[in-house]
């Protein structure tokens, strides 16, 4: 049966489709020769419900890391237990502002095409402003992410889930273990519920969550010890915040620590929208890294202007299908050897007792 890997090297010969089948290919390449990927994920993401093929590709071990908008990691949860009461807008290009305030008073706010419910909002709120202002009182602090961790240990969404467990990408990235930074968490609903809060004296200080310099340190941590046994690869959707603070992790180690042996990323991949202009990061061309010392000059890169909700589920499945298939190569070359040594066995014991 024809798989989606199977379409995409038929057909995307050109433009931005050869561009998608390039940057699949060197990334499976990549990961086969055992690199490890941070994922930049910028965009809603999660409300466009990437998580469906993320989750999957976490699970898979292709991606070891997330950095994140603080809205994505949010909103992946947001979805999950409350998909259902989600509004579709398939006509949203032609909304009036009369149209738009009356989403607003309906309580949903929009995203492109989809409006999230305030309910959900709300649930979340009644739930992180407890643990927040527990730890605050305790004196303790935690990463954004490892209160949403703490949620799913917990048991939190058992029971309250509306699309399948498989769908959350930040689940399966709790099942994984790995690190989800969100540079920026003020910049998200949770994150100015926690300010509020704050101000207000019900959280005793802002302390209760990390800032960002706590996570790049974490997350430089995390780089040197996975970069000395592994090369590491790059993956960005969209721009600002949630790529650029990840990616700089390189040449902070290089120009600031001075530790000059610092390996570079190795394989990058950005699906943008944005175009090249003056002095735009979103839409600058790969090589424009090089100079930043996040590059490396011969690394596989790939720049791919177009929809990253189309574009990214494709190179996800194109990446799993092929790791299925060179794991069922592996599989038969095993079973071939186990014969072949087998037979050779047989063929000694039988001619020696002749």
């Amino acid at each position: 049966m024809p798989t989606i890997a199977d379409f995409m090297e038929k057909n995307f010969r050109h433009f931005n489709a050869r561009e998608t089948l390039a940057a699949a290919k060197a990334w499976h390449e990549f990961s086969m020769d055992g690199g490890k990927v941070l994922l930049a994920l910028a965009g809603a993401m999660s409300t466009a419900e990437l998580g469906i093929t993320l989750a999957q590709m976490i699970r898979a071990g292709k991606i070891h890391a997330v950095s994140s908008t603080a809205a994505n990691l949010e909103e992946d949860i947001f979805n999950l237990i409350a998909n259902k009461t989600y509004r579709l807008v398939p006509d949203y290009r032609d909304l009036t502002p009369e149209a738009e305030q009356q989403l607003r008073d309906a309580g949903l706010n929009r995203v492109t095409d989809t409006c999230i419910p305030e309910e959900v909002i709300a649930t979340m709120e009644d739930e992180m402003v407890a643990r927040w202002a527990n730890a605050a009182k305790k004196g303790e602090s935690y990463f954004p992410y490892e209160y949403i961790y703490g949620l799913i240990r917990d048991g939190f969404f058992d029971g309250k889930m509306q699309v399948p467990r498989e769908h959350s990408w930040v689940i399966a990235a709790y099942e994984a273990g790995i690190p989800i930074y969100t540079p920026g968490f003020e910049d998200c609903t949770l994150g100015n519920i926690f300010t509020a809060h704050v101000v207000e004296g019900y959280i005793k200080s802002h302390s209760a969550v990390k800032p960002g310099t706590m996570q790049f340190e974490h997350l430089l941590s995390w780089y040197e010890k996975q970069s000395s046994t592994s090369p590491m690869g790059f993956f960005q959707i969209g721009g600002g915040i949630a790529g650029d603070f990840s990616i700089c992790a390189v040449p902070c180690l290089i120009q600031d620590f001075r530790r000059k042996q610092t390996p570079l990323w190795q394989y990058f991949t950005q699906i943008s929208d944005s175009t090249t202009s003056y002095g735009s990061y979103s839409g600058a061309v790969p090589n424009e890294k090089i100079t930043w010392y996040k590059l490396a000059t011969h690394c596989p890169k790939f720049m791919i202007n177009s929809d990253a909700s189309i574009v990214a589920p494709l190179i996800f499945q194109y990446v799993l299908e092929k790791d299925q298939e060179a794991r069922a190569a592996t599989a038969v070359k095993a079973a071939t050897g186990k014969l072949t040594k087998k037979t050779t066995a047989a063929r000694k014991k039988a001619k020696a007792a002749s």
